[in-house]
């Protein structure tokens, strides 16, 4: 019974941690689409599609 405040307390700094991280990653994957479509608005497309090529805007 002695452990117990430090168990739960162990879990509690996890699981935030854990949120903080998961948060972090669905921020910064908005950023980066945010950034992407502006980027390829302004003509600059992705270098994996090759030269010459058109993506219809359903596939993007």
């Amino acid at each position: 019974m002695s452990h117990t405040f430090f168990i739960a307390a162990s879990y509690g700094v996890t699981v935030l941690g854990l949120g903080g991280l998961a948060a972090w990653f669905l921020i910064d994957y908005a950023s980066q689409r945010r950034a992407l479509a502006e980027l390829e608005a302004r003509g600059i497309g992705r270098r994996s599609r090759p030269a010459g090529t058109s993506v219809a805007k359903d596939e993007a």
